[in-house]
């Protein structure tokens, strides 16, 4: 692959083992940032680290804390930090297999591309891919990145394997927190059905092509037109609604419109060919 690897190391499988890289499988090329000017030279503004009593601070003079309260640290050198890294850092063990069901999709993360590193990795690393697909259950490993330990998510994917870095129990926060002030409401079964029936007009394939960042669009284009010079307005296109003032009637016409939408993009029907 032509990116470098967020991380090399080997995977095993008991007594099986193979070098193996994981790449990042997502980019953010395609997002829009700005760097901070100086409104009148136009020159980056550079960060300087800042005491707030006696002003700039030499990057040798900085240290690492830990607030363990406010105002009050725990200092921690570099080399007390090298002193407890894990001796897994270049290895993914494979814990156990799991259902992928049984993982809740609150606790998946960032997706990985996992390879062999190397053709002498190719058999081994093969070995394992079939023997997980035939199985049809996800690997959990652990794993060390940037100085941290992460639980693996590993499965099968056409001739290679997708690797899932899996959030902590204490990252995921309970459902119960968000969703304990809804009032446990009966639906009117009439406006389920008719909602049931808008949903199944709207089925189709998921098409990531089709989905696009309209405030990333009009950042682009306000971008074009002020390097071009140009002085019309642009903004971002806003999402049709408004307030529904009565549910069934909206979900009536809702149904109504969505119906002739469907109707309108359906392709007419070809005549079928005579088999010769």
């Amino acid at each position: 692959m032509a990116s470098r690897p967020t991380w090399q190391g080997h995977l095993r499988l008991s007594l099986v083992t193979c070098p193996v890289a994981l790449y990042t499988a997502t980019a953010r090329g395609g997002e829009v940032h700005f760097n901070m000017l100086h409104k009148e030279t136009h020159n980056r503004i550079r960060m300087i680290p800042t005491d707030p009593e006696t002003g700039p601070v030499d990057r040798d003079d900085i240290v690492k804390g830990y607030e363990i309260e406010k105002d009050r640290y725990v200092v921690v050198t570099d080399d007390e930090i090298e002193g407890v890294r894990l001796e897994s850092t270049r290895t993914i063990d494979i814990d156990r297999f799991v259902a992928e069901d049984e993982i809740d999709r609150l606790y998946w993360n960032d997706p990985y591309f996992l390879v062999p590193d190397g053709k002498l990795a190719v058999e081994a690393y093969t070995v394992i891919r079939e023997a997980m697909r035939k199985s049809g259950r996800i690997a959990l490993g652990r794993v060390v990145m940037h100085t941290r330990e992460r639980l693996l998510a590993i499965e099968p994917r056409d001739n290679g394997m997708l690797a899932y870095s899996l959030r902590t129990h204490d990252e995921v926060r309970d459902p119960k927190e968000a969703f304990e002030d809804i009032p446990s409401t009966k639906a009117d079964p009439k406006m389920v059905e008719i909602a049931a029936k808008i949903i199944e007009q709207q089925e189709g394939p998921f098409e990531p092509a089709e989905f696009n960042d309209r405030y990333e669009d009009a950042l682009r284009a306000l971008i074009k037109q002020k390097e071009k010079g140009a002085g019309r307005k642009v903004t971002v296109e806003e999402p049709q609604g408004g307030e529904v003032i009565d549910l069934m009637e909206a979900l009536r016409k809702s149904l109504v419109s969505k119906g002739k939408t469907t109707a309108a993009k359906k392709p007419a029907a070809h005549p079928k060919a005579k088999r010769a």
